[in-house]
């Protein structure tokens, strides 16, 4: 009997991710997840950021990257003629790509968001060149973009017709969340949807004690705190429209005053990651109080990231879900590294990530945020009985690897024969 190998025997997978790559870990978790089974993959995404090191010269991953996109905050006026002209000129991009430098794909996977052009250009191409086409749905396109243009703008609705009748053409499909699988079925139509919940990869894990330290004092120094032994709340960040950066200055604030009346240690606010909105942030986080509470921002290169949430005392999600049914990848990172997550509270999806008083805390405003800081922050550095109960909870639930998750969720929507 012939085995699994000969049946994948020349396969070729493509991806395709309008984002950064750097920034898009999922997509860049399929490749390598493709690749351990023999399968050759060409992904084609914009390029910027720095890749896994896992991904840099695999023998069988192949990257095709386009100029990255330029990073800025606009008017709300001009957010659609921009929009507009980028999609064409990455339409005609990804046709080139597909027409003159890919190899004939026997299935096309395609992140979701964006939509367009992707979603146009890479049904086309699945139909002409006799390949799969499998759509992984991170989110809703409509609903992101109603957070640029107001939910009532007529191409809202056209969007959503858009995104929704090519969707239903495609041959299989991938989701986040269990919420957005039932939004896909139910109001669109579309199933069978696979959910593939984001799990952290192996090299999210907490840092021994010794490497902790050290890396902890390294920190502190190089963002300008020499001298202090803070705790350390690290929020990773793309500071893009469904982060709620707002809300956190208050809580900086609410919380400074509450400690103000109390015992209460040095704490260091890091948020990780870059993006059109970090510029603003940093201005407005310039002109906080800074008497306990640190707020700074950093870029970690890939290797880094794991490494700095291993040696954190607390995590903290600022995503405001645009639809209320897709799930940040960061919380599964920050759990991975056996961090407990303090998370805006967006609605019951959130129940799919993150428990409530067992792997982390919820909040729905800055008071909710400040006080949450207070009570498990209040004895650093030894941990608040609350703190040690909710790390020990996130110890005990540490378990599935993205890998393992990979291969029992969506190994059998793309490699069917395997």
């Amino acid at each position: 009997m012939l085995g699994s190998s000969w049946l994948r025997e020349g396969m070729r997978v493509t991806t395709v991710v309008l984002g950064d790559l750097g920034r898009s870990p999922r997509m860049q978790y399929h490749a390598e997840a493709l690749a351990a089974h023999e399968v050759d993959v060409d992904i084609v995404a914009c390029a910027g950021s720095a890749l896994h090191a896992e991904l840099r010269g695999h023998p069988r991953i192949t990257c095709h990257l386009l100029p990255p996109a330029r990073e800025r905050s606009l008017p709300r006026a001009l957010l659609l003629p921009v929009a507009a002209g980028r999609a064409v000129l990455q339409a005609l991009r990804l046709v080139w790509v597909f027409l003159v430098v890919l190899r004939k794909p026997d299935v096309i996977l395609v992140q979701n968001p964006p939509a367009v052009p992707t979603l146009l250009v890479t049904i086309a191409a699945a139909r002409l060149r006799g390949a799969r086409l499998i759509i992984d749905w991170h989110n809703l396109a409509w609903a992101v973009l109603a957070l640029g243009i107001g939910p009532r703008h007529p191409l809202v609705s056209l969007a959503r017709w858009y995104e929704r009748v090519l969707g239903r053409r495609a041959d299989g499909h991938l989701a986040v969340s269990d919420a957005l699988r039932a939004e896909l079925a139910v109001r669109w139509g579309i199933a069978p949807v696979r959910v593939l919940r984001d799990r952290p990869a192996e090299r999210f894990a907490p840092l021994p004690d010794e490497a902790r330290r050290l890396l902890r004092r390294r920190l502190v120094e190089r963002l300008g705190l020499a001298g202090l032994e803070p705790a350390l709340v690290v929020s990773p960040t793309s500071w893009t429209r469904d982060e709620d950066f707002d809300l956190l200055l208050d809580a900086v604030r609410r919380c400074e005053a509450l400690a103000a009346e109390r015992a209460f240690p040095d704490v260091l606010v890091l948020l990780t990651g870059r993006g059109p909105r970090r510029a603003r942030f940093e201005a407005q986080a310039a002109t906080l109080p800074g008497r306990r509470l640190h707020v700074r921002t950093l870029w970690l290169e890939p290797d880094d990231y794991p490494r700095v949430l291993g040696a954190a005392d607390l995590g903290l999600c600022l995503h405001r879900s645009a639809s209320g049914l897709d799930l940040p990848m960061k919380i599964a990172d920050m759990q991975g590294a056996g961090l407990p997550v303090c998370a805006l509270d967006y609605g019951l999806c959130l129940d799919e990530a993150l428990r409530h008083e067992d792997t982390g805390l919820r909040f729905a405003d800055a008071a909710a945020l400040a006080r949450q800081w207070i009570d498990l922050l209040a004895t650093f550095p030894r941990a608040t009985e609350h703190l040690a109960r909710l790390r020990s909870n996130v110890e005990k639930a540490r378990g599935t690897t993205w890998r393992a998750g990979w291969e029992a969720e969506a190994r059998e929507v793309l490699l069917p024969h395997a």
